[in-house]
């Protein structure tokens, strides 16, 4: 089930590139001819209210040495000690099966800082709606909160270092599946704080209509 992670451990998002030389065509050419094939596919989890891509990937050569995993965090033990959670998104961090917690945990630099930023988004269990999305902040062995949104349905990012967060909007009527549309607001982390510096408007189910402007100055 997405967006479960076990108490004490954490998910990270991530996603998968297609990586190719030409001498991989070539050998891929030979192999057709021979009737042979290789590929594999790699999948970008986006969250609720969101699609999930999926996109080619052939190996032609030896991939580089991996980056170093992140220290992972207890995410369910830092949103239910942290006094900047509201009582209410608390009582949703429950497990849904077993000891199974609803909540996606990313790692990566958004706040300059020599260790990674943690983004946690808390969900429910039935319907994974966004109830939670949090930034913590690595600093003396400690994790601070510096990003909170507690206005669902709402979920948080990393993207190319700025912080990407998507609030879904509903008129007067819309089921609690089917929302008319969608906030995406982008934040950079300026003077020791997240600034916003654009935000879109996406309408479900419209060709046209979208907007994007940057944030008001101030």
């Amino acid at each position: 089930m997405r967006g479960l992670t076990g108490e004490g451990s954490a998910g990270t998002r991530g996603s998968i590139q297609a990586v190719g030389t030409a001498g991989a065509v070539f050998a891929a050419l030979a192999l057709l001819a021979a009737g042979c094939g290789t590929g594999g596919t790699g999948a970008r989890d986006e969250g609720p209210a969101h699609t999930d891509s999926v996109a080619g990937a052939a190996a032609a050569t030896p991939s580089a040495a991996p980056s170093k995993t992140p220290d992972t965090v207890n995410a369910v033990k830092l949103v239910k000690d942290d006094p900047k959670v509201s009582p209410e998104v608390k009582r949703e961090l429950k497990p849904c099966v077993a000891d199974e917690y609803p909540v996606d945990v990313s790692y990566g630099k958004l706040t300059g800082g020599s260790a990674d930023d943690v983004v946690v988004n808390v969900l429910t269990c039935g319907d994974a709606v966004g109830v939670g999305s949090y930034v913590y902040r690595g600093q003396d062995g400690s994790y601070k909160n510096v990003f909170k949104a507690e206005e669902p349905p709402v979920y948080a990012e990393i993207d190319r270092g700025d912080l990407v967060v998507t609030k879904q909007v509903y008129d007067k009527g819309d089921p609690v599946s089917s929302p008319s549309g969608e906030n995406v607001i982008t934040y950079r982390w300026t003077s020791g704080r997240f600034a916003e510096k654009y935000r879109t408007h996406n309408d479900y189910g419209k060709v046209t209509g979208d907007s994007a402007s940057p944030a008001p100055a101030g």
